[in-house]
């Protein structure tokens, strides 16, 4: 299956519409950030193991929630789980700027090599615990989570701009995709679609890493 193929029959039609999101779904080489013996499938609409017990979400899953997220082209976004690598690609199409954490050094390391190797200028990788957020005064337009915590982490809201926005899968078993925008009258939450992501946990390290299952 090639990208343009995916991006029709399991993309828009289920309903995505952003003309941005779908192009940059289209530019993003999906085999590139799949290991070799799956790049015969990295277009399959499912989710794939991409080592360290992790894997890359299913097209679908990016683009919604690259589409849910907004990013304009001025914007700043802090992607929680660099994984494969694979969304922060498509933030990096859509954004001025992406900071991405990771809890593992060799997904951290592999990602950044591939972003790297494609020409992307505009992100920021590095190792950490997204429980603390980038851990700086800098504050962000958007912020996407690639793994399902408990409760949203309070740090992550405090690090959007007003008017920002924040995407993650929340809960335990029972997950559900949500949608937080920052006001100046506080937090207005939306709850999106059922998911399945694995738990955002802190390790020994303190850092903490997911993917979609």
């Amino acid at each position: 299956m090639t990208a343009q193929r995916m991006v029709e029959e399991q993309i828009v039609a289920r309903g995505v519409r952003d003309q941005r999101v779908l192009d940059a779904m289209r530019r993003v080489p999906r085999a590139v950030f799949v290991p070799e013996a799956r790049q015969d499938r990295a277009h399959d609409d499912r989710a794939l193991p991409i080592g360290c017990r992790q894997t890359i979400s299913q097209p679908y899953i990016v683009a919604r929630m690259s589409e849910l997220l907004a990013v304009e082209p001025t914007h700043s976004v802090l992607e929680i789980g660099t994984g494969s690598g694979y969304q922060t690609a498509v933030l990096a199409e859509l954004a001025r700027t992406v900071c991405s954490i990771e809890v593992l050094p060799e997904l951290s390391r592999t990602a950044s090599d591939r972003i790297e190797m494609l020409g992307y200028r505009n992100v920021t990788a590095r190792v950490g615990d997204g429980h603390s957020g980038w851990g700086t005064e800098q504050s962000f337009d958007r912020v996407i989570v690639t793994a399902a915590p408990d409760v949203v982490p309070p740090v992550l809201v405090d690090q959007l701009v007003m008017g920002g926005r924040l995407v993650l899968p929340l809960g335990e078993e029972n997950q559900v995709l949500v949608l937080i925008d920052r006001t100046p009258n506080g937090t207005v939450k939306r709850e999106v679609m059922p998911v399945r992501f694995v738990p955002m946990t802190h390790d020994t390290s303190g850092d903490d890493h997911g993917g979609e299952q």
